[in-house]
């Protein structure tokens, strides 16, 4: 669990004509990073349909918006050559357009004018109120004409439009029903003009007032419903027509199929391919490869699957392995770089001392109880939410220990102490905490030394650096501590001569011996700011009981309660996310890890629906 496991090598030798459908199969796994062999380049069939299938994108460019959604897209059960495939598929397309092109018209018409009709069925219940019948709306012209302008939400008329200005007339005050602002200018056809491009600019839309609105508002509404239900039912008409041909010419087919070849070139870099097989080869992240070889199996594809030892010149991929509670916690480790396949993963230990950090920092009951109820309910949409259920909980803990709910200090007997009664404790607390996390950090680096097989190295020159941190610290509490971390210091200046094997070698060690010595110092007292955020946080809700004890009605104490916990959440939950995440990326990290492997990224599934067989 703390060392990351490296992917598992596999070769599949396959029926060309089914290469296609295994690498399908493969990638709907989610099982498979591909990584052909040294030398290895893209098949050229492949490489000749690159500039026709760019070409293909100007087809798409137009029609896209009228194709069948992707799910409907089903490719071809038995592939042909990429080349063939996309020649059909282009006269597909082609045929299709030929037919579409009228249907696309119609249906481009009927839905700009239901969607225009949709906005004055909106627009007339607050016209009706404010514009007097006989006004004559749609008579207006030609020295006068009368425009209805739809203004972006959240602009200010008056101050954005020149409303004020000679030769126009505001009919309307802004007529905001169920949507965006609306206004009914009059006014010279010059001046709407202008105004027209000044909505336009704004991300407004101008519109001619309907030549069928009479004024008379029940006889206007009655049109417009009419109107409005013949337009939609030409809509539904010219779709159901569009998937009538969708089905006449195979269309669906033709561009599952060109995603099939997107998806290829997209992800396929590289692939060993000759005249009768194909040879496709990659890592796998399942330790015994049932679940691969069962895909193959439900495929029906002619593939022998195998697991032979990994070339020499290639390095596998790594994988975390981590229970289901501590994986939100790898991104921590992911941050900077994966661990290599030597280094240890430091994910569980995290799982415990991140909660631990932003719960002691954010001690209070209500609070805490508050953010974590937050992290249950994004748990699914946003997995790092996790953590901030596991932090909200430590926190509420905390919250205990130091008797405060929502700020409330006294609400609760502290069962441990009063932050602001007794700060040097709660400053103390996390320098050995941070003592301690440092010393797992080595011993981390301890063991990474021995999976990598230097561990004589180790023993010889950084061990005594733990035990030179260890016998600093202790000198603080039992003096003669100190006669240790002196033959720490010899330890390790010797130990680098007999590495060296010259006596040169020593004086160097004393002076590197002395420089990580007080980088892990200075480290350890950056702990101290996980009490001082703990004292500030009690600070902070002190002064928000404060200023409600100095409210005059019951409300405004319960509103400043309110507002002032609200504040310190969101102001003082960000702050102590941003420092733990310091403490442990350039205190912790440092002290072990390196970051220089590689990750496995497993093939994406096609984005069209499996194939029949």
């Amino acid at each position: 669990m703390l060392q990351p496991r490296a992917a598992r090598w596999f070769e599949i030798l396959a029926a060309r004509d089914d290469a296609t459908r295994v690498l399908e199969a493969l990638a709907r796994t989610g099982l498979v990073e591909l990584q052909a062999r040294s030398g290895t380049g893209i098949p050229a069939e492949l490489g000749d349909v690159m500039q026709p299938l760019a070409q293909f994108a100007e087809l798409a460019a137009r029609y896209r918006s009228y194709w069948p959604d992707a799910a409907q897209c089903q490719p071809s059960a038995f592939p042909e050559s990429p080349g063939a495939t996309l020649q059909r598929a282009r006269a597909v397309v082609r045929a299709w357009a030929q037919d579409a092109e009228p249907v696309i018209r119609r249906l481009q018409g009927a839905e700009a004018e239901a969607a225009e009709l949709q906005l004055w069925q909106g627009v007339l219940p607050a016209l009706a109120a404010q514009v007097h019948p006989g006004c004559g709306l749609a008579g207006a012209g030609p020295l006068l004409q009368v425009r209805l302008f739809v203004l972006p939400a959240g602009v200010d008329a008056d101050a954005a439009l020149p409303l004020g200005t000679p030769g126009l007339e505001t009919l309307t005050a802004p007529l905001a029903h169920h949507g965006p602002p609306r206004l009914l200018v009059a006014g010279a056809p010059a001046a709407l003009q202008a105004l027209a491009q000044r909505v336009g600019a704004l991300k407004g839309s101008a519109h001619e007032v309907p030549r069928w609105l009479t004024g008379d508002t029940d006889a206007d509404r009655r049109q417009l419903d009419e109107r409005l239900a013949a337009r939609q039912a030409e809509v539904a008409a010219a779709r159901a027509a569009l998937a009538t041909l969708h089905e006449r010419h195979g269309l669906g087919a033709a561009l599952g199929d060109v995603a099939r070849l997107q998806w290829l070139l997209s992800n396929v870099d590289a692939l060993e391919s000759g005249p009768l097989f194909c040879h496709i080869t990659g890592w796998c992240s399942e330790p015994g490869g049932s679940r691969l070889a069962q895909a193959l199996h439900d495929a029906s594809v002619r593939a022998l699957l195998n697991f032979p030892p990994p070339p020499a010149d290639l390095g596998p991929p790594l994988l975390l392995v981590n229970p289901p509670w501590a994986r939100p916690f790898e991104i921590f480790s992911r941050a900077l770089g994966m661990p290599s396949a030597g280094d240890a993963d430091p994910t569980p230990l995290l799982a415990v001392v991140v909660p631990l950090m932003f719960g002691y920092m954010f001690g209070d009951v209500g609070q805490g109880l508050l953010l974590a109820a937050g992290g249950w309910w994004y748990r699914k949409r946003w997995p790092v939410a996790r953590m901030l259920m596991a932090g909200g909980l430590v926190a509420a803990v905390f919250g205990l220990l130091f008797g405060s709910v929502f700020g409330l200090h006294g609400a609760l007997p502290a069962l441990w102490l009063h932050p602001l009664q007794s700060p040097l404790p709660v400053l103390l607390a996390p320098l050995f905490g941070g003592a301690l996390l440092l010393t797992l950090g080595l011993a981390l680096d301890g063991l990474a030394a021995v999976w990598h097989g230097r561990w004589k190295l180790w023993l010889l020159t950084d061990a005594a650096l733990v035990v030179l941190y260890l016998a600093l610290l202790a000198s603080f509490f039992v003096p003669q501590a100190a006669a240790v971390a002196t033959a720490a210091m010899l330890w390790f200046c010797i130990g680098h001569a007999v590495h060296g094997e010259r006596l040169g070698a020593a004086l160097e060690a004393a002076g590197e011996a002395v420089e990580k010595t007080l980088q892990i110092l200075i480290n350890t007292l950056s702990f101290a700011r996980v009490g001082a955020f703990a004292l500030a946080h009690a600070g902070l809700s002190s002064a928000i009981v404060a200023l409600m004890d100095a409210a005059d009605s019951l409300l405004a104490k319960g509103l400043v309660l309110v507002l002032g916990n609200a504040l310190v959440m969101v102001l003082e939950g960000m702050v102590v996310a941003i420092q733990t995440t310091r403490l442990v990326l350039f205190e912790f990290f440092t002290r072990f890890m390196q970051g220089q492997g590689r990750a496995f990224r497993a093939l994406p599934a096609p984005p069209y629906p499996p194939q029949e067989t």
